[in-house]
């Protein structure tokens, strides 16, 4: 069986066997490490033809690919690394995290894999700029610090995705939302609703963003703006992927989301995609949704969906010196509905709550919960209960009616058109009252 153990004995071995002194071609690699792997099968710890095979491949990956990362890479249980210096590596494999036995031989070693990381990609990172977001080719998110900021020396978490994107049939498997609550969003994706994820760190805001974009109709044009690319929408042929990037050694060159969110405005989109927003950009992805970009979306960090809600308005008047009531006037007109994603005690990630952005009462920003998670015990250290409806219906269904879709809405003790008519009806009376 195969260990982590064994392949850092095996890796030091080979190390041992090579001359650095001149250039090791792949193939010279190759025969060294199948010799070193058969000899220590033939020393007393045979593997099976498939095991010797998967051997070879991870000892040739540890000095082509990451180095001591790429098993880990390989690995699909493990969904992050978290390299806190060279010494210390932690990985996060089925929801648990746990610290590796290994280590980088030496600091050095460590920022000359960062530095092919982040060359890869076009970016620079270096003690006047020590922190830059990258990625790795298969998609991973890779986040970097340098020293002096990284007391400890440098530090380097890598986010996998993995191969194949997560659905929304493979989400509903998985108890992160209903199937009912999953045809809602479909229609609602459809009908070009204008949706924002919302979340803490981890709870897998661009996994659901990745899963949503699958209800985008096809015959669409679609623009996606990052940091770093993340985002694997395939249901999409007519499709344009933006990327920033930071400024160079000599401060320019940089390219913001702001910039591309402004650009995307003249490439003719249907939505426009940003993969999150942190900062003054939220007003010009407010702005974009406002201007006839209907099905656009966004996620952003926040512990709740009301609190989401707080999050825009201050990052938008950070981008400009506007009344908070225009601000909020603008977060309502462009959202229609918030998804709010959280991470649970027994480490599974789910839906808990859908809200309607429902309009302004009192000033403040009024949101709707259409559905809320329900948490009805545990069980084995599984948490029970399921995504349901709160009683609320959807208020605004214009873009729903344009797009010739309708909800299949049940509720108890009175009819849909009965409590949709009283619905609005108050809707239309606490607005009445606002403006008085």
């Amino acid at each position: 069986m195969l260990t982590d153990e064994m392949v850092l004995v095996l890796r030091d071995q080979i190390r041992s066997q090579l001359d650095f002194s001149g250039a090791v071609t792949d193939e010279e690699l190759t025969r060294n490490v199948e010799q070193t792997v058969f000899d220590y099968c033939s020393s007393g710890y045979p593997l099976t033809a498939t095991e010797k095979v998967q051997l070879v491949r991870r000892l040739f990956h540890s000095f082509r690919g990451l180095d001591i990362l790429q098993p880990l890479m390989d690995d699909p249980a493990v969904t992050e690394i978290m390299i806190n210096h060279h010494g210390e590596i932690f990985i996060e494999r089925g929801g648990t995290m746990t610290q590796l036995p290994a280590a980088f031989e030496s600091k050095e070693r460590l920022e000359d894999l960062i530095q092919a990381v982040v060359a890869g990609v076009n970016r620079v990172v270096n003690e006047s700029s020590p922190i830059v977001d990258a990625r790795l080719k298969d998609g991973s998110r890779v986040h970097v610090v340098l020293p002096p900021v990284a007391l400890r020396g440098p530090a380097m978490t890598i986010r996998k995705f993995p191969e194949r994107p997560m659905t929304m049939e493979l989400l509903v498997e998985a108890g992160a939302l209903t199937a009912e609550a999953a045809s809602f969003l479909q229609h609602l994706t459809a009908a070009q609703y204008n949706i924002f994820i919302s979340g803490g760190t981890g709870t897998g805001k661009t996994t659901f963003l990745n899963a949503l974009s699958q209800f985008i109709p096809a015959n669409e044009r679609v623009i996606t703006i990052e940091d770093s690319a993340e985002l694997q929408i395939r249901s999409v042929a007519n499709l344009v992927s933006l990327e920033t990037r930071n400024a160079n050694t000599e401060g320019k060159g940089e390219i913001t989301v702001r910039d591309l969110i402004r650009a995307s405005l003249r490439m003719r989109p249907n939505r426009i995609i940003v993969g999150e927003v942190r900062g003054a950009e939220t007003l010009d992805m407010l702005q974009a949704m406002n201007t006839g970009h209907s099905g656009s979306m966004s996620t952003g960090h926040s512990n709740s969906a009301r609190d989401m809600m707080a999050r825009l308005e201050t990052m938008a008047l950070g981008a400009a010196d506007l009344p908070v009531q225009v601000i909020r006037q603008q977060i309502v007109s462009a959202l229609d509905i918030v998804i709010h994603l959280s991470r649970f005690r027994d480490r599974t990630r789910r839906v808990t709550e859908i809200c309607e952005i429902a309009g302004i009462a009192g000033g403040e920003i009024e949101i709707r919960s259409l559905y809320r998670f329900e948490e009805e015990g545990e069980k084995n250290g599984k948490v029970l209960g399921a995504l349901k409806r709160t009683g609320h219906v959807l208020l605004h269904k214009d873009k729903l009616h344009m797009a010739g879709l309708t909800l299949e809405e049940e509720h108890h003790g009175e009819s849909r058109e009965s409590r949709e008519s009283q619905e609005s009806q108050e809707y239309r009376e606490g607005q009445a009252i606002a403006a008085h």
